[in-house]
């Protein structure tokens, strides 16, 4: 067997007796493999939740991630259900949903689309009694952009309020 070098010893080289970075590199790898678990018991989103409202003229939900990514492409569904005939049928949103995320694309194009003191206006115009409206979003979320803000939604006939949902999105790093 060859001799050991000048400059290790076998108790601090082979035995690690002594080294502290070898409990902070297995401390920095467990940290990594914890952080991959939770990634995929998606506790830092992506995963769309439900919210809904139910009112005598109509029906709201919207179909969207609570917990999102910085950088990740999602979407945002709205479903409206009519009881009764809405003449002017308005989507209004929070300006959470854009503050630091960008609109990729709004399908069906809204006959209308507006501001109203910062909150995002979509006219989707007339929708008769009994028929269903599925208004879709796509999103980007801008990689700067963390922190939490409201994404609240009304629905609205006109100028007249039928629905709201409370929403707060959380974006990660």
């Amino acid at each position: 067997m060859a001799d050991v070098p000048d400059q290790l010893t076998l108790r601090r080289n082979r035995d690690a007796e002594g080294r502290r970075d070898l409990v902070i590199r297995r401390g920095f790898a467990g940290l990594l493999v914890l952080l991959s678990g939770l990634g995929l018991l998606n506790v830092f989103g992506q995963h769309p939740s439900t919210s809904n409202a139910a009112t005598r003229a109509a029906d709201l939900e919207v179909y969207a991630p609570a917990r999102v990514r910085a950088g990740l492409y999602y979407m945002a569904r709205f479903t409206i259900v009519a009881h009764s005939d809405l003449r002017r049928a308005t989507l209004v949103l929070d300006p959470g949903w854009a503050e630091g995320i960008t609109i990729n694309t709004v399908e069906p194009s809204p006959i209308g689309e507006a501001s109203d003191d910062g909150r995002l206006v979509f006219e989707l115009g007339h929708i008769p009694a009994g028929e269903k409206y599925v208004f879709f979003i796509h999103l980007q979320v801008n990689p700067t952009n963390i922190g939490r803000r409201p994404q609240d939604v009304d629905l609205r006939d006109g100028d007249t309020e039928l629905a709201h949902i409370d929403r707060t999105i959380t974006v990660f790093p």
